[in-house]
């Protein structure tokens, strides 16, 4: 009776020993190693560990169907096999402690490095809470020889299981070892042994709790640093942007003042001396025509930097599409040199040209208006920073249907760390409140968007003192008719803008999209592509009224209330009248994912939200290509 409660004394004590470890730390090492080393001294075994199942498996084990509980034994069929068993978790000794160095470690074995695998209905009935005690492998293992080998091995007579269960879950199996002579276990040794691995259960799901707190404060601290970066990144834009809205504000007053003041100042002139009622002065013919020159070419300048900015703005914004026809284009490089040639010799500026083109070669496929646009903006630019004497030569040649534009002046030269400011909006070399060159500093930024725009690519070299080569390659665009849908060939070029062009009959398109600002953004760009756009709102006569339309493309929003998105699509697909029209599918970030995932994905495209033009445009060309 004494030993009894001498014994229970004890394992209350060394129970309050693991609960006092487990709330003192949160390290789980510290707390399962301590354990396993108590534990081993107080059972007076010799060896005892802890056999940790890998994570990732941990949820192929599910739960039989009777309940084997408690202390059961195994049916033959539920010992350890000899062969592997697909799909049971695997693991290996993670803690482990032994009473002398005579007995062999067992430390990070593994039980897929040798002769057999735990079939997994034995370990589904751990999960129940079952307890294996063995006194005599003999007797035990008959069946297994194998695996009495490997026990022997490694020095067991006599070993007891207990299931460590996490939340239900079969985290790993607490087993104490015999090894010199067996040993019958007691019922009041698995009890306690149970309630150890229930403590051990607490301090691993606190650990897990801790680890996933500690993953999730690393989390948003890095969103944190991400979103800080973003909103000094944000700031640093402004700030740029305020600037550039400063220095375009000084410099477009200027550009404006100047002229609105010629025709302001020489208009009332007019409108002083040339009247019936003046009787002090009368203004001659050929002055007033001059006066009216002064005020026409004001008026042509303060248009040309107008028709500039909304050019610009409207690339930017993918409106912009391409009018494709064919062309001569040494008709059009000589057209643009006769215009510039008196401005140059007005500035002492020799203009020449070098066209070396093969007759066979010069009909040109793209917008001509765009690629005169191209050569006025940067032949202006030459002229305009060579200095007297100067000279500036375009070059013209067309290789493998790319059309080469070089523009070669003998001006001032680029700076190297102005290189990169070259094409952006509203930067000049000069400062905009010391000015030398007049000029918004729109050109060269709506030359290089219409060079991209066109699906080609520009670039320049420049050494400073000696004068700079802007270099431009176009590729010729194919004529847009039915029959030549799918001969279209992608730029040789890397830009950053969709090339549009528009020159055939309407296209035909439904859209299917309840959000209003997303639907009038689409119909706005795709009508400015040459789109008939039809918009509907609800989604249940939508399939009706397409059979009726026979669009050419169905831009639906997945989102649509219930299931009518891919109930649409289901029928689109499986309709004969409808099999062939390309859609293409507006989803959210979020439910792109998901949206893949539907067995419909594979016949139609996706766009996420929010709808970005040029990302629209690629998209409905593509699908005109497939």
């Amino acid at each position: 009776m004494d030993d009894a409660l001498y014994q229970q004394l004890q394992q209350e004590r060394l129970l309050n020993q693991v609960t006092t470890q487990i709330r003192q730390s949160l390290d789980l090492s510290v707390i399962l190693s301590t354990a396993v080393q108590q534990l081993r001294q107080f059972l007076w075994v010799d060896r005892l560990l802890i056999y940790q199942f890998e994570l990732e498996y941990l949820s192929t084990i599910e739960a039989p169907e009777s309940d084997c509980g408690g202390e059961g034994t195994l049916e033959p069929s539920s010992q350890f096999m000899a062969q592997e068993v697909s799909g049971c978790p695997q693991g290996k000794v993670t803690y482990e402690d032994r009473s002398s160095h005579e007995i062999l470690s067992v430390l990070n074995l593994s039980e897929d490095q040798y002769c057999f695998k735990q079939d997994c209905n034995f370990l589904k009935k751990y999960r129940q809470g079952l307890i294996k005690s063995v006194s005599n492998l003999e007797d035990e293992y008959a069946s297994t020889p194998c695996f009495i080998e490997f026990l022997k091995q490694f020095q067991v007579q006599s070993l007891i299981v207990v299931p460590i269960l996490v939340q239900d879950n079969l985290w790993g199996l607490l087993i104490a070892h015999q090894c010199f002579k067996p040993r019958k276990w007691k019922t009041m040794e698995k009890r306690f042994l149970k309630k150890i691995t229930q403590h051990l259960s607490i301090a691993i799901h606190q650990a897990q709790l801790y680890a996933q707190l500690q993953q999730q404060k690393q989390t948003l601290e890095q969103r944190v640093r991400e979103r800080t970066q973003a909103l000094h990144d944000a700031l640093l834009g402004a700030q740029s942007a305020n600037r550039a809205k400063s220095q375009f504000l000084a410099t477009m007053s200027h550009e404006l003042r100047t002229p609105l003041t010629c025709v302001i100042g020489i208009s009332e002139t007019l409108l002083r001396y040339s009247g019936e009622q003046s009787t002090h002065y009368k203004m001659s013919l050929d002055q007033q025509q001059r006066y009216l020159k002064t005020i026409h070419d004001s008026g042509e300048k303060l248009l040309e930097m107008i028709n500039d900015i909304l050019d610009l703005s409207e690339v930017e914004a993918g409106k912009t599409v391409l009018q494709i026809s064919e062309f001569s284009l040494s008709k059009l490089v000589k057209k643009s040199l006769k215009y510039f040639q008196k401005k140059a010799e007005y500035n002492q500026i020799e203009l020449t040209s070098k066209i070396q083109v093969k007759p066979q070669q010069n009909r040109f496929t793209g917008d001509e208006d765009r690629i005169r646009k191209i050569i006025f903006n940067l032949l202006e630019n030459a002229i305009k920073f060579t200095p007297r004497g100067g000279r500036v030569t375009l070059k013209l040649k067309v290789d493998n249907n790319i059309a080469i534009l070089k523009i070669e002046d003998t001006g001032i030269g680029i700076p190297d760390d102005k290189k990169p400011l070259l094409f952006e909006k509203f930067q000049q070399l000069n400062s905009a409140y010391d000015r030398q060159y007049e000029g918004t500093g729109l050109g060269l930024a709506l030359t290089k968007q219409l060079v991209e725009l066109h699906g080609g690519a520009i670039h320049v070299e420049s050494k400073v003192g000696v004068g700079s080569i802007f270099t431009v390659h176009l590729p010729a665009l194919p004529l847009m008719s039915k029959k030549s849908y799918g001969e279209i060939t992608a730029s040789p070029f890397k830009t950053s803008l969709p090339s549009v062009y528009f020159n055939s009959p309407h296209r035909k398109c439904v859209l299917i999209e309840r959000d209003e600002e997303t639907a009038t953004l689409i119909c706005d760009l795709l009508t400015a592509a040459g789109y008939q756009v039809v918009w509907l709102t609800e989604g249940f006569t939508a399939v009706k009224q397409i059979e009726l339309l026979q669009p050419d493309a169905v831009i639906i929003d997945l989102n649509l209330p219930g299931q009518f998105s891919h109930e649409i699509l289901n029928q689109l697909h499986h309709q004969p009248q409808t099999q062939t029209i390309k859609i293409l599918a507006l989803t959210d970030e979020s439910c792109l994912l998901e949206s893949k995932l539907n067995p419909s994905f594979e016949y139609y495209d996706c766009l996420v939200k929010p709808i970005q033009p040029d990302e629209l445009l690629n998209k409905m060309i593509t699908l005109k290509m497939t």
